[in-house]
């Protein structure tokens, strides 16, 4: 066979298939596609990235709780709002975890909620801050970066639960 032949076949030489025709390779290059776009839109490497607030929209974010009077409950509130919307994707047990695999972030406990993932750790939620928080910014109607979260919305969260993450992040993102 001459070496133009080979041209398309697998590493293994003449004996495997054709590389367009490797359903193994073809899901491997998705997803590294995927992670290249997930890493782009989120600022490279991580090492630009800054989790304020652009001009455009920071004079429509404010850092004040809603409620003052109402405390919100990571454990009543702020749980099951990630149990309907992001566990599928942010945690190792989830039906589809591109979000722990690309990101890093994993919403499955608190612990791992503050610790943040790769790309914005600890400021995905900033305590008492949550207009800096990436975590309020990917769920809003027009994030400053990436895709709008849940990634396979509508739906998307209501705006009412929105304020509670976004309170939640005011009072202090307490374990409570």
């Amino acid at each position: 066979m001459s070496s133009g032949a080979r041209v398309g076949r697998d590493l293994r030489g003449d004996r495997g298939p054709a590389i367009g025709t490797s359903p193994r390779l073809a899901k491997t290059l998705a997803w590294a596609a995927t992670f290249i776009v997930a890493l782009a839109t989120a600022g490279g490497c991580g090492t630009d990235f800054t989790p304020e607030v652009g001009a455009p929209l920071g004079d429509q974010c404010n850092d004040a709780d809603s409620a003052p009077g109402v405390t919100v409950s990571f454990h009543r509130d702020i749980e099951p709002l990630f149990d309907e919307y992001c566990l599928s994707c942010h945690s190792p047990d989830g039906r589809s975890p591109i979000g722990l695999q690309v990101g890093g972030l994993n919403l499955s406990t608190y612990a791992r909620v503050r610790a943040g993932g790769a790309v914005r750790g600890e400021r995905e939620v900033v305590p008492g801050r949550p207009c800096a928080s990436g975590l309020v910014q990917k769920v809003s109607l027009f994030p400053p970066f990436g895709a709008r979260m849940p990634l396979n919305g509508p739906p998307f969260l209501e705006d009412d639960e929105i304020q509670l993450l976004h309170d939640w992040i005011a009072e202090g993102a307490l374990e409570n």
